[in-house]
């Protein structure tokens, strides 16, 4: 498990960033929040990592906190939420604004990520209203 990423920027696309660990580089997709908060190119960086393994690839994910990786992690547990969707509703709601919706309830917000339909988003809502209050107390405490 790669659970912390720590380098230099060296460049920048539409869904990754390519981070320089002393001669290392490593791929690491992340949300339009996670990147828009990025420093320049050659700038210090910190992301809390994910990694994924399936059978034909392996792809590490970045976090700007624990708690968005927590929920990134849950968000995946729900049937038909995949990697990249889970960072898409990370990316549209944030945390705190992903915390908000579960806890209202509100189906509506989730379907603001590109991808996520009335059906995943009401799944989400199902899913997680119930785990959600251990990722809530994480993020309360300013991870």
């Amino acid at each position: 498990m790669i659970g912390k990423v720590s380098g230099r920027l060296d460049y920048r696309a539409a869904d990754h960033v390519l981070i320089d660990t002393g001669g290392v580089g490593y791929l690491i997709y992340c949300s339009d929040r996670t990147l828009a908060a990025m420093p320049g190119s050659g700038g210090p960086v910190a992301l809390y990592t994910d990694l994924l393994v399936r059978e034909d690839l392996m792809q590490l994910f970045g976090f700007a906190t624990l708690a968005e990786r927590e929920w990134h992690r849950l968000l995946m547990s729900v049937q038909g939420v995949g990697a990249k969707a889970a960072l898409a509703i990370l990316g549209a709601l944030g945390a705190d604004g992903l915390a908000r919706a579960l806890a209202m309830g509100d189906a509506a917000a989730f379907r603001a990520a590109p991808g996520v339909g009335p059906k995943i988003a009401q799944r989400v809502v199902l899913e997680l209203k119930s785990k959600a209050p251990g990722v809530i107390a994480l993020g309360a405490g300013g991870a």
